[in-house]
């Protein structure tokens, strides 16, 4: 990446701007008191950052005020030289940087941060995520770091409330169940449980051994709900990107959540696409493609049992809702795509285009201002399902 490398021409300044104009910090406290019952225990107060961007301002481009040369070259390490997926990139896996990186990398942005005013929307919602008191905890479903479902709650919850499963994307083969923004603190200001489950990645498993574990955390949310403080009988998916992907195939074939298939009473699509792997393979650009291919293979019957439009048409989810990007020819053609099929089998199924957004911010901004449009959208599919 340019603002990383030795050199420094006015190219790589504005390169950097740009960075900067797309950097998004955000802090909140969420106290994290203990849930009993087969649960397990997390007694202690976390703040969570959510580094959207590489932090790179013509002042820390100076040779002098530089982030160390180590931390550049393991964050290329980490992240490879394309500035394109870079910012995604540690976005996604800044926890995995050196305790030293990582500090560079928090100053950077809280440099950033501190230089700008904060407007009275910002600081609304920065108020929101800090008065959010959410009793949060996580359940296991295997023996993997990333077999578990972080759960929270509302504090002062008594009966037994829906959950919404949250399934987050990075192409397969990247992201964590901790990126979840402001969305806990909207759903269970709205009464229902949230949950974010983790799931391996490629290419350590397969596709399917990803799908397998998405349905087992259905089935432990389900075979748990009297501890969590779940309703077994209303759980709603609701995935991202390759997370979109995999909550329709695991709405859509029965056999990954198993028993608790009939638990699964809708699913919300965010921007996803590879609801028919081999059109989506044969429509992307060559980045794209080798992502699918590196997923997904050549095989065309593998390809098709990884399709959940080939599954429609059995015992599919009730309810569903697919929002895509309005300007995003992919997703836009997949979700269209997988109503219409879905429709026609008998399902409750609507596909809705969110303009002024982007495939990024249609998950980041869901639950804020700021992505009025998706929340809204969301929010009233949820009140249909549920009641």
């Amino acid at each position: 990446m340019a603002a990383l490398t030795n050199r420094f021409g006015i190219t790589a300044l504005i390169a950097c701007r740009a960075i900067i104009r797309r950097i998004i910090f955000r802090e909140f406290e969420m106290t994290r008191p203990s849930i009993s019952k087969g649960v397990k225990l997390l007694g202690r107060t976390v703040t969570a950052s959510l580094i959207a961007g590489l932090v790179a301002t013509p002042i820390l481009a100076e040779r002098q005020d530089r982030m160390p040369r180590e931390c550049r070259q393991e964050i290329r390490k980490l992240c490879g030289n394309d500035r394109g997926q870079m910012r995604e990139c540690l976005r996604q896996r800044a926890s995995e940087l050196s305790e030293k990186c990582s500090g560079e990398l928090r100053s950077r942005v809280s440099q950033r941060r501190n230089g700008e005013a904060t407007s009275q929307t910002a600081e609304n919602t920065q108020n929101r995520y800090r008065n959010a008191r959410l009793a949060a905890g996580s359940i296991l479903y295997g023996q993997s770091q990333r077999q578990q479902v972080d759960i929270y709650s509302p504090q002062d919850a008594v009966d037994d409330l829906p959950v919404i499963l949250f399934v987050h994307g990075g192409g397969w083969s990247m992201g964590d169940k901790r990126n979840v923004e402001s969305k806990p603190a909207h759903f269970t200001s709205a009464g229902y449980i949230f949950a974010s489950t983790g799931y391996r990645l490629v290419p350590n498993v397969t596709v399917e051994d990803q799908a397998k574990d998405v349905g087992a955390a259905v089935q432990a949310l389900v075979g748990q709900a009297s501890a969590i403080g779940v309703d077994p009988n209303r759980v709603v998916l609701m995935g991202h990107s390759a997370g979109a992907h995999l909550a329709a195939l695991v709405a859509a074939d029965p056999k990954y959540a198993g028993d608790a298939f009939a638990a699964i009473k809708g699913v919300i699509l965010l921007d996803g696409a590879g609801y028919d792997v081999a059109q989506s393979m044969e429509a992307a650009e060559p980045s794209r493609w080798q992502m699918y291919n590196a997923a997904f293979g050549n095989d065309p019957e593998r390809q098709a049992a990884l399709s959940p439009l080939t599954h429609v048409g059995g015992q599919d989810a009730p309810h569903w809702l697919a929002l895509y990007v309005e300007d995003r020819t992919a997703s836009r053609d997949q979700s269209q795509a997988l109503v219409n099929a879905l429709v026609e089998a008998g399902s409750s199924a609507s596909a809705v285009p969110i303009a002024d957004t982007n495939h990024s911010r249609m998950k980041r901004e869901l639950g804020t201002p700021e992505g009025a449009a998706q929340t809204e959208a969301v929010d009233a599919f949820l009140e249909m399902v549920f009641n």
